[in-house]
């Protein structure tokens, strides 16, 4: 990825969006540009009846998207779900850190909130790519525990842990809305291919950042 990516996962109603909040205004406060991904397995709706966009929608659009000076927003259906890589690849590369409510199962790096209330397991202990517990139960583990309300300690930890042990990819790919995997080599070969041609063009000559989209009409 070329943005870092941390998952924050537990069980429905264990706290994940009250410490979410509180970790997004401690990163904000150093200074860090957070964007976020909410993952709702059961589907939502953020347009409102009566509104031009639901108006829009309601007459048949796939696609709705809203501008003003200040922000835009896209209201799209889809085929399947997008994974969280395209979602980042696709609006969310200008953060620093890209924090993630959910996504238990994702490839992602994971800080798991386990509250006695609603459970007494983990729920990723078994998942390599767990970081550390937020909780307020005592777990058998090796990995870093912070309490429940602990969000300033958890923010350095996510400054430490994933923002600054980060290397950026200089090359993502996509196929077909999912994220592949590049070899150095392929990497390299596609950025010197890619950017060579690019920079020949009159007036891409200073070009810092590239996308190309292919699509196949066959």
């Amino acid at each position: 990825m070329t943005v870092p990516v941390v998952s924050i996962v537990g069980t429905s109603g264990s706290g994940k969006t009250t410490l979410v909040t509180k970790i997004i205004a401690e990163l904000c406060s150093r200074g860090h540009r957070v964007a976020t991904i909410k993952h709702d397995a059961h589907g939502f709706s953020i347009d409102h009846k009566g509104k031009d966009s639901w108006r829009h929608k309601q007459a048949g659009a796939s696609s709705v998207a809203i501008s003003s000076p200040a922000k835009f927003a896209v209201i799209k259906d889809v085929v399947s779900e997008w994974p969280p890589e395209r979602i980042i690849e696709t609006f969310l590369q200008d953060a620093d850190i890209v924090i993630t409510e959910g996504y238990k199962r994702g490839a992602f790096p994971k800080i798991e909130v386990v509250r006695a209330a609603h459970s007494k397991e983990s729920v990723c202990g078994l998942d390599l790519r767990l970081l550390a517990y937020a909780t307020n139960v005592k777990i058998k583990t090796d990995l870093p525990l912070f309490k429940l309300n602990d969000f300033k300690g958890l923010a350095d930890f996510i400054d430490k842990k994933v923002i600054k042990t980060h290397h950026p990819q200089e090359v993502s790919l996509i196929v077909n809305g999912s994220a592949v995997t590049l070899k150095p080599f392929i990497a390299n070969l596609l950025k010197d291919g890619i950017s060579g041609m690019i920079k020949s063009l009159k007036g891409c000559s200073k070009a810092d950042e590239i996308e190309v989209r292919i699509r196949k009409n066959d």
